[in-house]
């Protein structure tokens, strides 16, 4: 039993003995457990339809199973009298490697509830595309934060850091107003949604779909081709018309007629062009009316819905009621009006 007594490294074998089953009944403990609870978490996967419980055993998997056995290991050697030296060298390497998995867990868990709250609307690929940059900047806060918590906990002064970061904060918001506008109407974009990628919106005299939006910039497809790129900025402070949410589409057109026709004729054309409108499953009349006496025209004004949001079954719809009243009006002898001027000389004027 002597051999049990011999010292090495300041410690007796008897205290290596310990330490090293008290790692390998770790071992063996966590292996135990893992085996239960990740069997039992399948179980219950396969019986509900959320996503979290996979996510929930990926984490076990990944980040809280290397935590129990780091710090099985850990608690192994702080029961060997160790120089302090490596003593704080393996303090210092633990709080890192515990640390590292703690904000990874948070960071993880944190982009497994956007993703959630997300995928519970329509068109939820294209809005993670777009909570890339939310997710990217809150992952910077929480890791800055973690490293803070580490500098603490391995017993220095975080005070002062904290009061520079403060400072150097305020320097940086002042130097860079424009960026912190930008970012901050990011975040407007992106939990008040007045527009998403793959919207069709009209900003000025330009038109086009978005297609990325940025933490500073957001990018559209214009129709001619280009990318106009804008600054969030300037986005959320102008007046956007997005075609996308539009549910159907007004359309007011008006026509005019000569002023040889007749009564009747002018009492049919309201009639005419409701039939020609009302003959369209994809539109909907509203109101047709004789609206005035123009220069050289009888002017009528017509109203009518596209049921449907698309810009080509618009324009297709509309070019077959203009051909079909041009059709009608042939028909029926009506002329459309053009502009023209009707000199009338006085047969008693005399020329000097």
């Amino acid at each position: 039993m002597d051999i049990l007594k011999t010292t090495f490294l300041d410690n007796t074998m008897i205290s290596w003995l310990i330490a090293a089953g008290i790692i390998i009944a770790s071992v063996i403990i966590v292996k135990t457990v893992r085996a239960t609870v990740i069997k039992r978490l399948n179980r219950w996967a396969m019986n509900t339809k959320t996503t979290w419980d996979n996510f929930i055993i990926e984490v076990v998997d990944k980040s809280v199973l290397p935590i129990l056995y780091i710090t099985a290991f850990y608690f192994a050697l702080l029961t060997l009298k160790l120089p302090e030296d490596i003593a704080k060298v393996i303090h210092t390497a633990y709080m890192f490697a515990f640390t590292f998995f703690v904000l990874k867990i948070i960071s993880a868990a944190f982009k497994k509830f956007v993703y959630s709250f997300i995928q519970r609307s329509e068109e939820s690929e294209s809005k993670q595309k777009q909570a890339g940059g939310l997710i990217a900047i809150v992952n910077i806060i929480i890791w800055i934060c973690g490293i803070i918590f580490l500098i603490d906990n391995m017993g220095y002064n975080v005070t002062t850091l904290i009061a520079g970061l403060g400072v150097g904060g305020i320097a940086i918001a002042l130097a860079a107003q424009a960026v912190l506008g930008d970012l901050f109407s990011y975040f407007v974009i992106f939990f008040d949604r007045p527009f998403e990628i793959g919207d069709f919106v009209q900003l000025g005299s330009d038109n086009g779909v978005i297609e990325y939006i940025g933490i500073k910039t957001t990018r559209i497809r214009t129709l001619s081709g280009e990318q106009l790129i804008c600054s969030n900025t300037d986005l959320t402070n102008s007046r956007l018309r997005n075609y996308k949410r539009m549910e159907k589409r007004r359309v007011v057109f008006s026509l005019g007629v000569t002023y040889q026709t007749t009564h009747s004729q002018l009492s049919e054309i309201p009639k005419i062009v409701r039939e020609v409108i009302s003959s369209k499953p994809q539109l909907q009349f509203d109101r047709g009316h004789f609206s005035g006496y123009g220069d050289f025209s009888l002017n009528f004004e017509f109203v009518y819905y596209v049921l449907d949001a698309d810009y080509n079954l618009y324009m297709d719809n509309q070019q077959e009621v203009y051909l079909e009243i041009f059709s009608a009006f042939e028909n029926r002898g009506i002329d459309f009006a053009y502009p023209t001027q009707t000199i009338v000389m006085d047969k008693e004027s005399r020329l000097n």
